[in-house]
């Protein structure tokens, strides 16, 4: 264990990063504006609906097993949370146009809304969290951040 941390190393630093925001994404109240009250489902919901985009920015069409892979779990646990946001009115299945064996995976306006205020309240925690840093440290900070997002998709 090193007394002095390197300021390069940035994967102890990526993974402070990701306990600090698990805890707060599973505990905190959202701001109202931004998203509806954070109980446990309301979460799992925004997960498949992330899950859902992220498969089809790559198939254009999503399916329990895609949702699987994308927040790795198994097969029975994706089909659960998809049951769920389903029964909650942010997804709609669908019959494959593709193939008319497999079921796709739609959002609802609903479940549009409801990623669209996780999105906004995500912007409103990076934008205090960097708020007193120069624009241009910002704005290289979020293009890094993308293309590490991006790169860990693929």
């Amino acid at each position: 264990m090193r007394d002095t941390p390197d300021p390069a190393d940035g994967g102890p630093a990526l993974f402070r990063l990701v306990r600090f925001w698990s805890r707060r994404w599973t505990g905190r109240v959202f701001d109202e504006r931004t998203t509806p009250p954070s109980d446990t489902g309301r979460i799992q919901h925004i997960q498949v609906l992330e899950a859902v985009a992220a498969a089809r920015r790559v198939r254009e069409e999503a399916t329990v097993t895609d949702i699987a892979t994308q927040l790795g779990i198994d097969h029975s646990g994706a089909s659960r949370m998809v049951r769920d946001a389903t029964a909650a009115g942010y997804l709609t299945r669908a019959t494959s146009p593709r193939d008319r064996r497999r079921v796709t995976l739609e959002p609802t306006e609903s479940g549009v809304h409801l990623l669209d205020a996780a999105h906004a309240w995500q912007r409103d925690c990076f934008d205090r969290l960097t708020a007193k840093w120069p624009a241009d440290d910002r704005h290289r900070f979020a293009t890094y951040l993308r293309r590490l997002a991006d790169e860990t998709a693929t």
